[in-house]
């Protein structure tokens, strides 16, 4: 058993996590996996992260290249995240031989193509665990446990932030701001929260997940994503009328037509797994022709939870070096599925309008409706207090391109002062 060398780029949240189990568990490894770790080299930008560590002298470097320049260096863990100086540290990293674990899911759903051809023509591994889910082994599952299956869809709720901010609304009646406001003094949202309310990490990670589960490549430019910035305690009180919970939800689907795949918050039954995943938790549900419906379930972000994903690959990485093999499974985009166009989509909508308390408001609506092939399952008005009224519809399936002519020409009514929230009524 020869020790295998590993160096290690951005000391964050989820490297100070990665030093933490190596240091705690490191001696294990080599009894419970056959492999024995030496972390050699850390590198950052910022020297005051090596010494709150207490890394040892000579262990540390602000320079990346002094980590992917030496020969001596088996494995490279990339933790800086982004497309720009991560996507160099990684493709320089394959090039000089060395087998790469990330977690960066912007770089894996933007160049992911490149990478792995990359790692292909080097002859080395590269593996993202920790990409999609934090600590939930999810990746793994579906190219090694779950390869025996046609995967006919995956759903995920893989944002804590968001999930957080909406069980927070759903269980105590905060509004939205307050929700933000409440998860940024926790440490659950960031300052600038946009990738995380707006739908944008999760559109990310449900692209990777698309891409493995279809063996298909899916982009992250190819997800149409929305986020949760219009929902109000008054739509969850509505949905929960109807039996329903509102969550941000990645969808991923086999269609005839090709995947759908996408990123909105949806209306869910109450009695579905995924509407009973709360706070920072993140869950991954997935539909196969054999193993039916599975869901995997844990903590989705934060230091130890990333980490051990990391370290699991670093590890399935170590025993791939000293058996002298790549990984059993590389890229697996071998088919070329067709992305449905989201105008195309059927589902039953929830939409929520502010109007004037005036006879004939409900006829208006209605008419514009069913001009446009749009099926009303139920209607809720209730008396608002500015004086005006709020109408809250259910359809049944629609097209989306149906729904979308229908809003514009009931925006353009005089009797309707705005159009509040639309959601999908989603069947999981």
């Amino acid at each position: 058993m020869r020790t295998i060398s590993v160096g290690l780029v951005g000391l964050g949240t989820v490297g100070s996590g990665v030093i933490d189990i190596l240091a705690r568990h490191g001696g294990h490894f080599r009894t419970r996996a056959g492999v024995d770790l030496a972390l050699v080299r850390c590198a950052d930008r910022n020297p005051d992260r090596a010494r709150d560590l207490g890394l040892a002298e000579g262990v540390f470097t602000t320079d990346a290249a002094d980590i992917i320049n030496d020969p001596s260096i088996d494995i490279v863990i990339e933790l800086i995240g982004g497309t720009g100086a991560a996507r160099d540290v990684v493709l320089d990293s394959l090039a000089a031989g060395k087998a790469v674990v990330t977690a960066n899911k912007a770089l894996m759903a933007t160049h992911g193509r490149e990478v792995m051809d990359a790692a292909e023509a080097h002859g080395v591994d590269i593996l993202f665990e920790a990409a999609v889910g934090g600590g939930i082994p999810i990746i793994g599952p579906l190219k090694h446990s779950l390869v025996s299956n046609e995967i006919q869809a995956v759903y995920g709720i893989v944002n804590g932030t968001t999930n957080y901010m909406l069980t927070r609304m759903s269980e105590d009646g905060l509004d939205y701001e307050t929700a933000l406001a409440e998860a940024q003094a926790r440490g659950f949202a960031e300052a600038d929260p946009t990738a995380d309310v707006d739908g944008l990490d999760a559109a990310a990670k449900i692209a990777i997940l698309a891409s493995i589960a279809f063996n298909s490549r899916v982009t992250f430019a190819d997800v149409p994503a929305e986020g949760i910035r219009s929902i109000t305690p008054g739509d969850i009180a509505y949905a929960r009328e109807t039996g329903h919970e509102i969550k941000l939800v990645a969808v991923g689907r086999r269609t005839p037509a090709g995947i759908d795949v996408r990123v909105q918050p949806s209306m869910i039954r109450a009695t579905h797994p995924l509407a009973k995943v709360n706070g920072v938790y993140n869950a991954i549900y997935v539909v196969g022709d054999s193993v039916g419906e599975a869901m995997f379930f844990g903590e989705g972000a934060g230091s130890l939870p990333a980490a051990s994903a990391v370290v699991g690959d670093v590890i399935e990485a170590a025993r791939h070096i000293q058996r002298g093999c790549q990984a059993l499974v590389g890229c697996t985009c071998s088919e070329s599925l067709p992305l449905c166009d989201i105008a195309d989509l059927e589902s039953a909508y929830y939409l929520r309008l502010h109007v004037s308390d005036q006879p004939g408001v409900l006829a208006s609506v209605a008419g514009i409706f069913a001009g446009k092939g749009v099926s009303i399952a139920s209607v809720i008005q209730k008396r608002s207090d500015d004086g005006g009224a709020e109408i809250v519809w259910i359809t049944h399936r629609a097209a989306e391109r149906n729904l979308r002519a229908a809003l514009a020409a009931i925006e353009a009514l005089e009797v309707v002062d705005a159009i509040g929230t639309v959601l999908r009524v989603e069947e999981l």
